[in-house]
């Protein structure tokens, strides 16, 4: 699962006096179109990729998925913005590695959650993470009731029943964590280094660290070529495809409507592990999951500056 923060809507200069013969430029509009298809396409690529990647779980498990999942995200970052590694300080070098570790962890924990507890579930009980860092900085009351919707939501979806899996939703809520870290360390990144060189060095450190799960999965069974094209895909629609359209969307669509759009994806993966893997839900399950998807949309669309 990609991690991204639900940034806040920014503070512009005061709007300009239209001329009277000025005209509204169409293209604007059709950027901020193509914009909001983008997201949608992204949000559901990173679902659709999450579940093709739950296929190859059988045969090379969570941990061969996020592996070759991993070396995918490398690949298309330094493809993209190729790191100078010889120039970083370890000022620079300490939030890199720590991102590294997160990264890894997250999408661990979250690729197993999957496994135990189903796509919409899992990337719900994730969807915390950016949820609470955007709480946590927010100090007005209708802040506090999105908080509490929230922990109602929770509360649903981990209640105790016969069938629980309370190993599953404890790692959603790991990763959930680790999100949180990644956003934190994110912004610490992009502070230090230029461009997206933290991130991709961080994506690459991530990939040698899963290199020995990968040498020692080829050992003991050998991959089916139909599985490894189920995690191949799985990096492809859920690292790269959603990291190139955000690069695309953050400049064509205000980063309220982004944070909104964010909500979304939990019903996503609900639906998406609905149609594609049969994984039925329950109506407290989907009462949980709007409860925090609501939570999260309120508090983005009363949010200032």
């Amino acid at each position: 699962m990609r991690a991204a923060s639900v940034p806040s809507a920014p503070a512009g200069p005061p709007a300009e006096p239209v001329h009277p013969g000025a005209l509204p430029d169409p293209g604007h509009g059709r950027r901020r179109l193509a914009g909001v298809a983008t997201m949608v396409g992204s949000g559901l690529s990173n679902q659709t990729g999450a579940a093709i990647g739950s296929l190859a779980f059988p045969v090379i498990g969570p941990a061969g998925v996020v592996a070759v999942r991993q070396y995918v995200a490398a690949v298309v970052l330094w493809a993209v913005s190729p790191p100078r590694l010889r120039s970083f300080t370890w000022r620079q070098w300490w939030p890199v590695l720590s991102l590294a570790v997160v990264f890894g962890t997250m999408n661990l924990s979250l690729y197993t959650a999957i496994d135990r507890i189903g796509l919409g579930l899992a990337v719900t009980l994730e969807f915390l993470g950016p949820l609470g860092i955007a709480l946590a900085a927010a100090r007005r009351r209708v802040d506090a009731c999105c908080a509490v919707a929230a922990a109602a939501g929770v509360v649903v979806l981990m209640r105790p029943q016969p069938s629980a899996d309370y190993v599953g939703m404890g790692l959603g809520l790991l990763a959930a964590v680790c999100w949180a870290s990644y956003i934190l360390l994110n912004r610490t990144v992009g502070r230090r280094i230029p461009g997206a060189q933290g991130s991709a060095a961080a994506a690459g450190l991530s990939a040698v660290m899963f290199l020995p799960a990968g040498v020692l999965l080829v050992l003991r069974q050998p991959p089916t070529a139909q599985a490894v094209g189920y995690a191949v895909a799985a990096g492809v629609l859920s690292s790269a495809v959603p990291y190139l359209a955000d690069l695309f969307t953050l400049r064509t669509v205000p980063a309220q409507a982004f944070g909104l759009f964010m909500s979304v994806n939990p019903v996503l993966a609900a639906v998406v592990g609905l149609l594609g893997l049969g994984q039925q839900l329950g109506w407290a399950e989907w009462a949980g999951i709007g409860a925090i998807v609501l939570a999260n949309s309120l508090s983005v669309l009363v949010r200032r500056g």
